[in-house]
C-alpha cells in the first residue's frame, strides 16, 4: 500500500530558462497543457537534498537522505496547475526503485555530492542508472540578496508555487500526487553551472537564453499517495 510521505527539502536552487513553447510541448503527453508566464514556456534545472524522506506514519528522524536532480516543466490538467518532471536523478537505489514503481515517475540512479562551505553549495551529479543517457552536473549556488515576494502573479510565484505533479503511467494513464508545505522562503541567486548534460538527455537543445535564479533554504514537505487519472480508454 502506497502511503504519503514526508521530506525535507533542503538548499534548493530554481535555475530557470525561458524557452519557445513549441520546443516543449512535443515532449509532454498529449492530456496535459503547457503553462506558460508571459508567452513563455519555462525549463527549470532544481538540484537540492531530502532529508529524512519516509512514510508519514513513521516517527520523525527514521527517514533516509536523498540528494536529488531534476528537470522539469510547467503544466496544468483540467485547470490545475502543476510541474512535470522529464527526469528525476537521486542518490539512493531504494528510493529510485521505489519512486519508479508506485509513483511512475522517470527517477535515475546517480552519483551525488552536496557540500557547503560559507553559505555556497557546491552539487555535482554523475548519472550511474543502468542503460540510460549519461547526465553529468556540476555546479555551486549560493543566496545573494534578502528574502524576495512571490506574490501570486509573478514569475517567481509561476515557477516555485506549485503543489501538483503530473507524470504518464506506462498505461497511458496520468498519475499526479499533492504537495503540502509553507510558501518558499525565496531569495536571488548567483548560479555558476561548470557543466550541464541535462538539456541533451532529454531531447532538448540547451537554451541560449538568458535564465533566471533563484535559491530557498527549504521547506518540510508532505507529498499524497500517487492517484491515478484514467487513460482515454478508459473514460
Amino acid at each position: 500500500m502506497v502511503v504519503s510521505l514526508f521530506m525535507g527539502w533542503r538548499h534548493v536552487c530554481f535555475a530557470n530558462w525561458p524557452i519557445d513553447p513549441g520546443l516543449v510541448e512535443p515532449h509532454l503527453p498529449e492530456r496535459l497543457t503547457l503553462d506558460t508566464y508571459d508567452g513563455q514556456a519555462w525549463l527549470s534545472v532544481v538540484p537540492f537534498t531530502n532529508v529524512d524522506v519516509r512514510p508519514r506514519v513513521f516517527p520523525f528522524g527514521t527517514g533516509v537522505a536523498l540528494p536529488e536532480l531534476n528537470l522539469r516543466t510547467y503544466v496544468t490538467y483540467d485547470g490545475k496547475p502543476g510541474v512535470y518532471f522529464f527526469s528525476l536523478d537521486a542518490d539512493g537505489i531504494v528510493g529510485v526503485v521505489g519512486a519508479r514503481l508506485f509513483h511512475h515517475l522517470p527517477y535515475y540512479y546517480a552519483a551525488i555530492d552536496l557540500t557547503k562551505e560559507n553559505g555556497r553549495i557546491r552539487f555535482t551529479s554523475r548519472r550511474r542508472h543502468p542503460g540510460a543517457r549519461p547526465v553529468v552536473f556540476d555546479a555551486t549556488y549560493e543566496p545573494t540578496s534578502g528574502r524576495i515576494s512571490a506574490k501570486s502573479g509573478t514569475l517567481a510565484h509561476f515557477l516555485t508555487e506549485r503543489y501538483r505533479y503530473y507524470t504518464e503511467a506506462p498505461d497511458g494513464s496520468i498519475r499526479y500526487a499533492n504537495i503540502q508545505h509553507e510558501p518558499w522562503p525565496l531569495y536571488d541567486a548567483t548560479v555558476e553551472i561548470e557543466e550541464n548534460t541535462l538539456f541533451e538527455a532529454n531531447g532538448f537543445t540547451t537554451p541560449e537564453s538568458d535564465p533566471v535564479h533563484l535559491y530557498s533554504p527549504g521547506v518540510k514537505t508532505i507529498a499524497s499517495k500517487n492517484k491515478r487519472k484514467p487513460a482515454p480508454f478508459d473514460e
